[in-house]
């Protein structure tokens, strides 16, 4: 059983051994220089990051990592996908190993403030969740007492065990396993009574099971996790890249452009698409970027909407409603700045 201490101990280590690019401002320029950005994924993560049946790598994150190649390059293949486990995914991008963490991570306060990076906008409206197998025959968390849960390290999930099971005196223990694959193989071996990490990533754990039917995720959500790409601080220009790519998927599906009508979305009447898309207007030239990144980035990716139903909608193996990740105007939580 892990201690919080030692789970805390990653972050501190990585913040220790800090020393960062020379000039963390020049992330544009580098990138540039190289011809492609380096984008850290998940190994392996049904609809988030996966190799295909061709040994491509699909899935929502790795299209956030796309949408950033198509602003800078005007393609959305200039992009190189490093798989990273949990525990090294910071310290990979403070180094300067990646440009940008792709990586369903949640944004919290301490990260966001003590490890030298700067979060994106929010692209998932996620919570940590507790899956188990239907012979188990537990209905909610209350039953789970004295139960061994499998985890992974460098995260948030096993804090917030604590801060959920303490006050109900429930107690577990915590099995952690550093690798995903192991993590899961445990647990679908019976290993572990319970597993636990994001609802969404549960669901993405339960697609490959043998016979996904066979387990169920428990109805409590324990946490709320914003999932976020992160970036090396003290370099504004390089965030506002990612953080206005990500920006421009949401806004594309708030006025109605798609990857199919995006070349008739040029002759729009509406300002704020016209400026979107480089029809008037200098935002590209802000960013050092040509003014027509953003529609290079619809045109190559499509929108968030589109993104989310290719990789993790209803009709995929995920099955995942958009729940609080639909847009404002239609009841959830997505919300563009202005293009102006």
């Amino acid at each position: 059983m892990i201690n919080k201490i030692a789970a805390l101990g990653i972050a501190a280590a990585a913040l220790a051994g800090f020393a960062g690019p020379a000039s963390a401002q020049a992330t544009l320029d580098a990138v540039k220089k190289r011809g492609k950005v380096l984008c850290g994924v998940s190994p392996s993560s049904a609809g988030y990051s996966y190799a295909d049946d061709k040994g491509v790598r699909q899935g929502f994150d790795t299209d956030v990592c796309r949408a950033v190649s198509s602003a800078v390059f005007g393609a959305p293949d200039k992009v190189e996908f490093v798989p990273l486990n949990t525990n090294i995914r910071f310290q990979a991008l403070q180094s300067g190993e990646i440009d940008v963490l792709s990586r369903q991570t949640t944004m919290t306060f301490s990260r966001d403030n003590s490890l030298g990076l700067d979060f994106a906008p929010i692209v998932f409206y996620d919570g940590q969740g507790l899956m188990v197998s239907t012979k188990l025959g537990v209905k909610n968390a209350s039953e789970l007492s004295q139960a061994a849960i499998c985890l992974l390290p460098g995260t948030t999930t096993l804090q917030n065990l604590e801060d959920y099971f303490k006050p109900r005196n429930i107690k577990y223990e915590a099995v952690v396993f550093e690798d995903n694959n192991e993590w899961r193989n445990a647990f679908f071996s019976g290993r572990c009574d319970v597993i636990t990490t994001d609802r969404s990533d549960l669901a993405s754990v339960r697609a490959v099971a043998n016979d996904p039917k066979r387990f169920v995720i428990l109805p409590e959500t324990i946490s709320k996790e914003p999932l976020a790409p992160v970036v090396r601080q003290n370099d504004s220009n390089w965030k506002d890249i990612v953080s206005w790519s990500v920006n421009t998927l949401i806004a594309a599906e708030e006025y109605g452009v798609t990857q199919a009508n995006v070349d008739e979305q040029l002759k729009s009447k509406d300002p704020e698409i016209q400026r979107m898309l480089g029809v008037n207007g200098d935002l590209g030239k802000m960013l050092n970027l040509d003014n027509k990144w953003a529609y290079n980035i619809i045109k190559q990716n499509g929108n968030y909407g589109e993104i989310f139903e290719r990789s993790l909608g209803e009709k995929t193996a995920l099955g995942l409603s958009r729940g609080p990740n639909q847009l404002w105007n239609k009841g959830g939580l997505l919300y563009s700045p202005p293009f102006r």
